[in-house]
């Protein structure tokens, strides 16, 4: 078949892994379910376009396995027993079908048409029909993909079948490498600058792909297959925008509380520090007390900073404990190609999601590492499914990864911590990524005086100023005490500074830069 044989002598290594990947699974359904048992929906799009030709390359795979054909067949002539339904609707543009009669004829695909809404219509299917498995054109990064596999039954509350999902792991990218390379026919409004195509009331050209005139002429956009990047795919779709990080909870100008602080409205936050060779004392963590001082600088109250082994468990049950107590959570160490790195898995499984290949990710990991990866799959670029949003700034390599209120650093030392937080700073401020509060202000003071002699009107003084913290500490046993006084009003600050002086004769206490 002229499909198989373009896809096996292509140079392309990664779409024949794609191609073999997807055949082993069709053909693994045609294994478990008799042709009878299996259908196939269709839709028009670019994605079933595609699974269309390979359940034809799969099915001629299997004849000819079975003595069934020749090999010399022609695409056009291969018959198609596998019965295909189309879901027919007054939303849907004329193009998509047009295209869908037209392929049905070209390659004498059994095609029936429901006029039903997709639910109704596979109840009265399932009900006609002993289909027990359906294959579906569905990706990772669609909004139905979440937590399916390869095969996986159907919801519950909807009738009982199996979906067959063959190209649930291919990108934007190897869709148009297929149907390019294949020169196979596509709808034809993916060469108006359609990219994802849904109802004539939610799709528009993807603005992306437009070319900019100096005159009024009509807009025009360039075909589909030159969208630079995967993940702006679905931009054409209508879609709501969701509000930065922290911005439930407004910030406060009055300093630390000795209560909640989220109750009173403080921004909180979190440090996870992963890595076995800080808890061996290998090496001693120098980001968790720079990302400290960070987080203090925008306004966010640390509540806890966290080291925990190399375990996909652990970091889990951490990252589950602290995101839902936390506005924000740094997370650090762990994130790689090695053994040991299980920080980016570990966040999945926080948020009770798999792990799914991310086609813009691998392409920044492309241009770095090059073909020095092993495998015919990177897995650096597997991110949490459903949930990571990349964080692009021209000064970093790579983006940062953000899976709702958790943001994984990358960085192995200060100086590179200082290069992601100076871009991450810079994202806030020119696209309010993050809810920036007043920033925390301190002062110290020195005494030689003995902690037994300080303990009681410290603790007087605490009382009388419930909303700065107030911390005792000596760098050596024979040094100083030195008093910490943090919070977020400057005056506040000053005063409980004075109102300590005056608790003792003049000079108990100097200041420290």
């Amino acid at each position: 078949m002229e499909i198989d044989k373009v896809i096996r002598e292509s140079d392309d290594r990664r779409l024949r892994t794609k191609y073999n990947n997807a055949i082993y699974v069709i053909r693994r359904a045609f294994a478990l379910y008799s042709i009878e048992e299996l259908a196939f929906s269709f839709n028009g799009g670019k994605d079933s376009t595609v699974l269309l030709h390979l359940l034809r390359a799969a099915y001629f795979l299997h004849q000819a396995e079975q003595g069934h054909s020749n090999g010399d067949i022609a695409d056009c002539e291969l018959s198609f027993p596998i019965r295909t339904i189309y879901f027919e609707s007054t939303s849907a543009f004329p193009e998509i079908n047009s295209f869908t009669y037209e392929i049905a004829s070209t390659y004498s695909v059994q095609l029936e048409i429901i006029r039903l809404d997709f639910k109704s219509g596979l109840e009265a299917l399932l009900k006609a029909n002993p289909i027990r498995a359906i294959f579906l054109g569905v990706r990772i990064g669609d909004p139905t993909a979440i937590g399916q596999e390869q095969f996986s039954p159907s919801s519950p509350g909807w009738p009982a079948f199996m979906r067959v999902n063959p190209i649930l792991d291919w990108s934007y990218r190897d869709v148009w490498a297929f149907l390019l390379t294949c020169k196979v026919r596509y709808c034809s409004l993916y060469d108006q600058g359609y990219t994802s195509i849904g109802s004539i009331h939610d799709t528009v050209p993807n603005a992306t792909l437009c070319i900019k005139k100096s005159d009024n002429s009509k807009e025009k956009f360039r075909p589909a297959y030159q969208l630079p990047d995967g993940r702006l795919e679905r931009a054409g779709r209508a879609k709501k925008c969701s509000p930065p990080v922290c911005s439930r909870f407004p910030a406060v100008s009055n300093g630390l509380k000795s209560v909640d602080e989220r109750e009173k409205g403080m921004l909180t936050a979190s440090v996870v520090a992963v890595g076995d060779e800080i808890l061996f004392g290998a090496i001693e963590d120098q980001l968790g007390p720079t990302l400290c001082r960070k987080l203090c600088s925008i306004g966010l109250a640390l509540s806890q900073i966290a080291v925990v082994r190399n375990d996909i468990d652990v970091v889990a049950d951490e990252v589950e404990r602290r995101k839902s107590a936390n506005d924000l959570v740094f997370i650090y160490g762990g994130v790689g190609p090695l053994h040991s790195d299980v920080t980016v898995a570990g966040v999945a499984k926080a948020f009770g999601v798999r792990t799914a290949p991310d086609e813009e990710f691998e392409e920044y990991l492309r241009h770095i590492i090059g073909d020095k990866g092993t495998g015919d799959r990177n897995e650096m670029a597997q991110l949490p499914e459903g949930i990571t949003e990349l964080l692009h700034h021209e000064k970093m390599p790579v983006p940062l990864i953000k899976c709702m209120n958790v943001i994984i650093l990358t960085s192995t030392n200060v100086a590179e911590l200082e290069r992601e937080w100076d871009c991450l700073i810079e994202l806030t401020r020119s696209s309010g990524l993050l809810t920036l509060a007043e920033p925390f202000v301190s002062k110290c003071l020195g005494t030689t005086l003995s902690d037994v002699e300080t303990a009681q009107p410290l603790s007087k003084l605490s009382i009388e100023f419930p909303d700065l913290y107030i911390g005792c500490y000596r760098e050596s046993r024979q040094g100083p005490l030195v008093i910490h006084f943090e919070g977020k009003d400057q005056a506040r600050v000053e005063a409980a500074a004075e109102a300590l002086k005056k608790k003792f004769h003049a000079g108990a206490f100097y200041d420290i830069n």
